[in-house]
């Protein structure tokens, strides 16, 4: 025997050998299986993160294979366990992110489900309106139809526009809203007086029509006021007159009043058109419009009850006047200081903000007049003749004995394009003050339904009733 361990001794290889094979003996007895209880406590813990893990690596062919073996003996699972669970964590933190952003307000649990469609329709924006449509028909009647272009949202400006017959009112509140000068009139948003239309001294627009832009800046377009096209109608066709008018002239400047007091409820911007300066009577409506408008809903049923409101609480919108058709004189300094001092002496007494908003002098539209050189200056702004622009041939040039050089300038207009006033005018309105139009703050649908309620008031308002009494 002691030959035999140092035979041992003198070849390890044997000894190896003998030592394998006694294990692989002993692995074969059925004494053996007490080992293998003990042997799953220990990779038990470690191999339940490798099964949760384990299916966003199932593309994987010896992931699978490396985590199958579990039955086995003890000494194959510490080494392979401890390695992959620290791969799978490191891969697995960047797409669980992921996976949750994308599945954020699409409405979806599994990968399969989610349609990108669907969330990207939620930051779609809203749906362009290419022409205008009606919010007054020609009846004096509401309409409901433009709700379905109006969101949940408070940041909205209303503009209006008042004016007489032919003024230009429905192309100026295209050229704002959403044209340009050098579209066909045909394709403008708000229809402009045809040559037809004028010829028989006929008006274009009737009721109020509604338009908003992307920018969420709604226009109304009215039809004119005091207009004699819309008395030859009533006259002409015999159309039955409500019961509470007895004439047709009445009728019509009632209908103007309730259109007036309306824009002076629901906007933040009114712009009066004119194309000549000026006339008396405008002003004189105004001011009646002013004094029948519906004064602003309180929330104390006090204060709506009495008759004097205070003057704090009111709600007043901007007055913008607007001088179209502008000829060259009018933009001189000595005639534009007499304009501005017209007009503030007529609306001295009104409460309507017909100054300190808009000005033509911030706007460097008279560069060498400094801010001061107007002593009352009100909201008045001058836009020339739309047609002037490719009336270059007919302004003077130079003379035939001048040099060649001053014969291929443009001749002098005097004025500034009518592109670049209409784009100061733009962006001057724009930029204005958006005052809160009743004692909480409104989105596009709650100034819907307000003003849906404010032009109910109007028509059945006792101080319109009163006053077309006073006129028959």
């Amino acid at each position: 025997d002691a030959r035999g361990e140092r035979g041992l001794s003198l070849y390890p290889e044997t000894s190896l050998f003998f030592s394998l094979h006694l294990q692989e003996e002993g692995s074969k007895l059925p004494p053996p299986p007490t080992p293998a209880p003990t042997a799953p406590p220990a990779p038990a813990p470690l191999d339940k993160p490798i099964v949760l893990m384990k299916p966003r690596e199932e593309s994987k062919g010896p992931a699978s294979g490396a985590g199958a073996p579990v039955p086995e003996g003890a000494t194959p699972p510490p080494p392979v366990t401890p390695t992959p669970p620290k791969g799978e964590k490191e891969g697995q933190r960047p797409t669980q992110p992921v996976y949750q952003i994308q599945n954020r307000g699409m409405g979806a649990t599994t990968p399969a489900a989610m349609d990108p469609v669907v969330g990207q329709a939620k930051l779609l924006p809203p749906e362009r309106m290419k022409h205008s449509i009606k919010l007054v028909d020609d009846q004096m009647n509401w309409c409901d139809s433009a709700i379905e272009y109006l969101l949940d949202q408070t940041d909205v400006l209303v503009v209006g526009v008042l004016g007489l017959q032919g003024t230009g009112k429905s192309m100026v509140m295209s050229l704002l809203s959403a044209n340009t000068p050098e579209e066909d009139q045909r394709a403008y948003v708000f229809r402009a007086q045809s040559a037809e239309m004028k010829e028989r001294g006929g008006n274009q627009t009737s009721g109020i029509d509604f338009f908003i832009t992307q920018e969420r800046i709604v226009f109304l377009d009215t039809q004119p006021i005091l207009s004699p096209s819309i008395l030859d109608h009533l006259i002409n066709n015999d159309r039955k007159l409500p019961p509470e008018y007895n004439l047709p002239h009445t009728y019509v400047e009632m209908q103007s009043l309730q259109i007036a007091a309306f824009l002076f409820t629901v906007c933040h911007v009114v712009i009066v058109v004119q194309d000549w300066f000026t006339d008396l009577s405008l002003y004189r409506f105004l001011q009646t419009a002013e004094m029948v408008k519906p004064s602003t809903p309180s929330p104390s049923h006090e204060a709506s009850s009495s008759s004097g409101s205070d003057e704090g609480t009111e709600y007043y919108p901007h007055l913008v006047f607007l001088q179209n058709k502008a000829r060259r004189e009018d933009f001189c300094p000595q005639k534009l200081r007499q304009m501005h001092l017209v007009i503030d002496q007529l609306m001295a007494h009104s409460h309507l903000r017909y100054k300190g908003t808009l000005s033509m002098l911030q706007c460097n539209v008279f560069p060498g007049l400094p801010p001061d050189f107007l002593d009352s200056e009100v909201n008045l702004f001058l836009v020339p003749f739309m047609d002037a622009e490719g009336d270059s041939e007919s302004l003077p040039r130079a003379g035939p004995g001048s040099s060649p050089l001053f014969s291929l300038l443009p001749g002098y207009r005097g004025h500034p394009s009518f592109q670049s006033l209409v784009t100061k005018l733009r962006s001057q309105v724009m930029s204005m003050a958006r005052p809160q139009l009743s004692h909480t703050i409104l989105t596009e649908k709650n100034w819907f339904h307000y003003a849906a309620r404010i032009w109910d008031g109007v028509k059945k308002s006792s101080a319109l009733a009163e006053y077309s009494r006073l006129l028959a």
